[in-house]
């Protein structure tokens, strides 16, 4: 039977809610390891490539991580066109090669629904990786891409999405996280997680919960993608909206006049969402400047309290 304590350099394992396991390695490293996969978002067979690889890369990221290498984990139809399984993988190594990753194998198996995603190890200094424990009350809530993935990709499999509105989402799917977890790093991030299945207030409880305290979010502070009102407006979500509003919702307190079309937005579920992060209040100026400088998209979206649940003002 699993004890932790008979694997003293396993530092995160089964044993916390967090993104990715994390190893010892020696006095000053630790591995990161994590593994994700998924059936496709987006029809263009080379952006679904892209977007799986970024979204595993996504949970090195959010542990502070920086990735090196990846294998490929493949579950494709006997009679997919062999350009299509290419074009997939091809967007994979491309999004690979622009984190700096090298996918060095991998493994495929048939299945009648393709699956895609990545095995990806990376590195970490000891000591500096962010955790979902590791918010304190009084750091300001960070967020590093809009909300609204899952409702527009339901509603393109429903034959209803605006082109203009999925390519918004495609690009944002497809964006690396490097850039906004190097500058937590830079400025005393301790917790964060990034925003994927489990939804915005899901991943933002697991986080709250773990560091035992409250979150508050101002809800005009919150970004969204172009048509997510839209397509909320018409209830078109996936079913794992209605599941993470089943679960997570006795621990969120909702200010009277948020509608409940807007709600559920905040139970969507994202395909390679942004970080959210736990900024330390004395350096977040200096945060905010450097994210204007490298161009990296942030929004302050509300601050950790004293508490036990999640506020939406």
């Amino acid at each position: 039977m699993f004890a932790p304590a008979d694997y003293p350099d396993l530092l995160v394992g089964l044993g916390q809610p967090d993104d990715a396991a994390v190893w010892k390695l020696d006095d000053t490293r630790s591995l990161v390891i994590t593994t994700d996969f998924f059936t496709p978002v987006v029809d263009d067979p080379y952006d679904y490539g892209a977007i799986a690889a970024a979204n595993s890369l996504s949970d090195i990221y959010a542990m502070g991580g920086t990735p090196f290498m990846a294998l490929n984990v493949a579950a494709l139809p006997p009679d997919l066109p062999a350009e299509i399984s290419g074009q997939i993988l091809l967007g994979a190594a491309e999004k690979a090669k622009e984190a700096g990753v090298v996918i060095a194998g991998g493994h495929t198996v048939q299945d009648k629904e393709p699956k895609f995603g990545l095995v990806v190890t990376g590195f970490a200094e000891l000591g500096k990786t962010f955790t979902k424990g590791g918010a304190k009350v009084g750091d300001v809530l960070v967020l590093t891409k809009p909300l609204g993935f899952g409702t527009t990709t339901t509603a393109l499999k429903q034959e209803k999405v605006a082109q203009a509105d999925l390519a918004e989402v495609a690009d944002w799917m497809k964006r690396l996280n490097r850039d906004a977890a190097k500058i937590g790093l830079e400025f005393g991030v301790q917790g964060a997680t990034d925003i994927t299945g489990f939804s915005f207030l899901g991943h933002s409880w697991e986080m709250a919960a773990a560091s035992g305290v409250g979150f508050r979010f101002e809800y005009e502070s919150i970004p969204f993608t172009k048509g997510a009102f839209n397509y909320a407006s018409q209830f078109i979500f996936p079913g794992g909206a209605s599941d993470n509003k089943l679960y997570f919702e006795s621990h969120v307190k909702f200010t009277k006049g948020i509608a409940e079309e807007a709600q559920m937005l905040l139970f969507d579920p994202q395909t390679s969402g942004g970080l959210l992060l736990a900024v330390p209040p004395a350096k977040l100026g200096g945060f905010l400047n450097r994210a204007d400088e490298i161009e990296q998209p942030v929004w302050v979206v509300g601050e950790v309290v004293e508490g036990d649940s999640i506020e939406v003002v």
